[in-house]
């Protein structure tokens, strides 16, 4: 296979690393051994050669004048983002004395990792990097700031992250995007759905917001914040009552089908209106069109999860195809991840067999909170792959957490972050154009291999490189924590206890460079679920505190404050990445914040206008636009904006970090806000 090294001029195979579903085959052309061009590959089965502007920007960003190219040491204030430049060695000695230190004097849980999918290559998100501290003894940081709400749920229903594969969706009939801006963060189920639409196929976009997937449906329905699961089960009761039900299909496919007709009693086609915003008669017309349509298959998107309530709402959803029995119908069915068919060896990746002692676990949407924790304090925090100044919840709060002077913070980044000002040594990360690592879709079910594609950007290290020499450098001897990359996926993908990948090995991975799950049509005979079929009723959701049937629990009531905040994803970043680069910032223009007329006119705010947005968290100043976008009582912003100069857009300052009805998941969109003209235009 050829890499970098022996391609100085032309076109090298590669792979998006970019937390998103799409994952999409990339071709990088070089000149000179650096990266001119960043195209699709055409011989993608699923991306097929299409990108976004995020990745086809790519480029500048990596040649960003930015970007970080030796180790830092902090010399000013933190904060100021005022750094020396030091050597690996000063940087990795700094760092081990230091923990050497807190271990002998306060023990090791006073260190923590905080990293997410910054990079989703599995060696650089939740390799090495777990099992160096699993055998530092540090503090576990629980990763639940995305989609653990929802896959939790999803995972009553249906045992497990599997749904419709993308590459049947050309069947589908009725295409149903719940929750996401897809346009923006699955473009390649918009592609699907588009070619669809032309055998005749109908797009329905149920979300709060009327964004760029809203516009380009056939039927947008907005929806209050927080209340799909009321919307679903007044669908269902419908399916029921109007006799649009398989029961065939449910008596041999599922548990529960009896209990929930009589529970879905309860859910009054009025009384759901009344608490979603959705007219009656269009909750009619929903549930006919997809009691009637076939194949039709809905796209669970990540919004609603993040809710006070988003667990029990994405659980409710899962539960409609068993209904119509789509599970059996090509291109019929729901997706909400796909990543249980690409499972691989996590254990035997991340060692956790390497921890010798019971440790404590935080759930990293507190991050703010456990800083300012006086009891057990932090001491030690270690960023990778993640910017908690940005994109944690009650930022104001994890920003004082981070300014304290007792606390040793190591950010290993390709910039300095909101977060890494805050650091006392800053280590330069590499790209993943420049690492090894294999990735696995959670939307499509194809597995990629990886290598490099240009050089390390001046002494930048992986992640893997910089654990082996914290491991050396705190004198752990253990084999596993001296392993190189090539080692560390041929573990990954051995022993595999997963049906869906059954013939994949390391060798045939290298030799082929992407390679689709098996056995996708055997979904309904390998569920997970106790009892082996969809579970409608769930035993085991009643053993863990929940209800058993499909519920609507309303959202927590943030009294003082009359609109309910949703701060989504814009077009041109992803969360904190892209945010700093200004390819990227004129790409996207300006934050905005998203208002109903009504509540505009109510408040004397008009088009254009500057407004003030507070609650008792923090407040924001930006631009609005006002129009029919929202319902009346919801505002909504979109993107993650890094720190500028006399703005204050920093939008999770608002958020709560309140916990997620399941899997600890985050709630980001279940805060509430009042809004205000300021006396400056733009």
């Amino acid at each position: 296979m050829q890499s970098y090294k022996d391609i100085e001029n032309g076109v090298v195979l590669s792979v998006c690393s970019l937390d998103c579903p799409d994952q999409c085959g990339l071709l990088v052309h070089k000149e000179d051994g650096k990266i001119k061009k960043i195209s699709g590959d055409p011989n993608h089965p699923v991306t097929k050669g299409n990108i976004c502007n995020k990745v086809r920007n790519m480029g500048e960003r990596i040649y960003d004048s930015k970007r970080i190219k030796n180790p830092l040491k902090r010399v000013g204030k933190k904060g100021e983002g005022n750094f020396t430049i030091i050597s690996w060695e000063e940087a990795i000695e700094t760092i081990t004395n230091h923990w050497k230190n807190l271990i002998s004097e306060e023990g090791a849980q006073t260190i923590l990792p905080y990293s997410f999918y910054g990079n989703m290559g599995k060696l650089a998100a939740e390799g090495m990097d777990r099992r160096f501290f699993n055998r530092l003894g540090s503090s576990q940081l629980d990763r639940t700031i995305c989609s653990v709400a929802g896959s939790t749920g999803y995972r009553y229903t249906m045992g497990g992250s599997y749904g419709t594969d993308p590459e049947e969706m050309t069947e589908t009939k009725l295409f149903i995007f719940w929750g996401i801006n897809a346009v923006s963060t699955n473009m390649h189920q918009v592609t699907l759905a588009q070619k669809a639409k032309k055998s005749g196929a109908k797009v329905i976009v149920i979300d709060v917001h009327k964004n760029q997937t809203g516009r380009m449906a056939d039927w947008f329905i907005p929806i209050l914040p927080g209340t799909d699961g009321a919307l679903a089960l007044g669908i269902m009761h419908i399916l029921y009552k109007e006799k649009l039900v398989d029961r065939s299909f449910l008596e041999e496919y599922t548990i529960g089908y009896e209990e929930l007709e009589d529970h879905l009693e309860q859910y009054q086609p009025q009384m759901v209106s009344d608490i979603t915003g959705v007219p009656v008669e269009d909750i009619y017309k929903l549930a006919r069109m997809y009691g009637a349509i076939s194949p039709s298959m809905i796209r669970i998107g990540n919004g609603l999860q993040h809710h006070d309530n988003g667990g029990m709402s994405t659980r409710t959803i899962a539960c409609l195809p068993a209904l119509t029995g789509q599970w059996l119908v090509k291109g019929g069915g729901a997706v909400k991840s796909n990543s249980g068919f690409l499972s691989f060896n996590t254990a035997a990746l991340q060692r956790p067999d390497l921890k010798k002692t019971k440790t404590r676990t935080i759930n990293m949407n507190q991050i703010g909170k456990a800083l300012l924790e006086p009891d057990n304090p932090i001491r030690s925090l270690y960023v990778y792959g993640s910017n908690p100044a940005l994109v944690a919840p009650e930022a104001n709060r994890v920003r004082e957490g981070l300014a304290r002077e007792d606390l040793f913070t190591v950010v290993h980044d390709l910039f300095i972050t909101e977060t890494a000002k805050f650091a006392d040594i800053v280590l330069p990360s590499t790209s993943a154009f420049e690492n090894t690592d294999f990735y696995t879709s959670y939307w499509h079910n194809y597995i990629h291999l990886h290598e490099p594609t240009i050089a390390p950007y001046g002494e930048s290290k992986s992640n893997t490189a910089v654990f082996r020499l914290l491991a050396k450098a705190m004198e752990f001897d253990e084999q596993t924590l001296k392993d190189d990359d090539e080692e560390l996926m041929k573990q990954a993908l051995n022993d595999l206890s997963n049906p869906y990948l059954s013939d994949i090995t390391y060798e045939k991975l290298k030799n082929e460079r992407y390679i689709k799950a098996s056995n996708l049509t055997d979904l309904l005979k390998n569920l997970q679920t106790p009892s082996g079929k969809i579970e409608l009723y769930s035993k085991v959701m009643e053993e863990d505190g929940y209800p058993a049937l499909p519920t609507y629990i309303p959202l927590v009531e943030e009294q003082d404050y009359p609109l309910q905040f949703i701060p989504g994803p814009n077009h041109n970043f992803l969360n904190s990445t892209f945010s700093n680069n200004d390819k990227h910032i004129t790409l996207e223009k300006a934050p905005k914040i998203f208002m109903n007329q009504k509540d505009a006119d109510n408040r004397g705010i008009e088009e254009g206008t500057t407004v003030r947005i507070w609650n008792d968290r923090g407040e924001c100043e930006l631009v609005v636009s006002v129009g029919e976008q929202v319902l009346p009582g919801v505002v909504v912003s979109q993107g993650l904006w890094s720190d500028m100069p006399g703005k204050k857009q920093l939008v999770n300052a608002l958020t709560p970090d309140r916990i997620a009805d399941m899997g600890g998941g985050a709630t980001f969109f279940s805060g509430r806000v009042n809004v205000e003209r300021m006396n400056k235009d733009v």
